[in-house]
């Protein structure tokens, strides 16, 4: 394609970028990451869970996840404040039975004390003196979490100056402390950098726009001429490569 032909592609994958709850389908064939992970999430948690236990997910985005783990509904919660996942998982997992809350997971959950048995949270917010509270003793608390360092390639790359870590604290080593300050032992604690790759332009733009705290004022016509020099590296290279930052932790009240 000419330049007139890629603009005009950009341009449209700029203005239908979207999301339905965390669905990243759009570009599922463009793009791929977390496939080398040294642990699997859903793993992590089926070893420590039991049907009779009471399982709640803060920050569960449109409760794809939570649902995938096939438990028992009556033992399930959710918590979720983006307004459009809102709607979706009252839509969704409130006819199940299961016990949905809208809520911020930074400040006080909407639970009473000691109500569960695990507590898991994916690339979500989450405060530990109140997952220390609504966990029952020996309870225990899995999350996966986005690192500070994540696609800072990719964000050098497109944008025109170099903005500051949007979550500056979100390292392992940090994050596992304020568990421990507070009471908690941990059981499980990775971090891994691992790729992320790009084989169109026209998915990093939309990739953009959806996690645009990381991409901050990012659009194509102000970005464009760095939007070109990433098409030149795909050209030549067949992919355009960044790396994720994650990290696992697992700890017991």
């Amino acid at each position: 394609m000419n330049k007139k032909e890629l603009l005009a592609q950009w341009l449209h994958e700029e203005e239908i970028a979207h999301i339905h709850g965390w669905d990243f389908s759009h570009i599922n064939d463009k793009y791929e990451e977390e496939n080398d992970l040294p642990w699997d999430y859903q793993t992590t948690i089926e070893r420590y869970l039991l049907p009779e236990m009471k399982l709640l997910d803060i920050d569960t985005g449109g409760a794809e996840f939570l649902l995938s783990l096939n438990h028992p509904y009556q033992n399930l919660a959710a918590t979720e404040n983006y307004p459009p996942n809102v709607e979706l998982c009252k839509e969704k997992l409130i006819p199940l039975g299961v016990d949905f809350k809208k809520a911020d997971g930074r400040v006080q959950l909407p639970f009473e004390d000691e109500t569960f048995d695990i507590v898991i949270n994916r690339h979500g917010d989450f405060n530990p003196k109140e997952i220390y509270r609504i966990l029952k003793p020996n309870g225990i608390f899995i999350t996966e979490q986005v690192g500070a360092e994540n696609d800072r390639e990719l964000v050098e790359l497109l944008l025109n100056q170099m903005p500051p870590l949007p979550f500056p604290t979100q390292y392992l080593g940090k994050v596992r402390k304020s568990f421990e300050q507070i009471g908690f032992t941990t059981l499980e604690a990775k971090e891994a950098f691992r790729p992320i790759k790009f084989y169109e332009v026209g998915a990093l733009v939309w990739f953009a726009h959806i996690i645009e705290w990381e991409f901050p004022g990012f659009n194509v016509k102000e970005c464009l001429e760095n939007l070109y020099r990433a098409q030149e590296i795909l050209e030549q290279k067949g992919v355009i490569e960044g790396r994720i930052h994650r990290f696992l932790l697992v700890v017991k009240k």
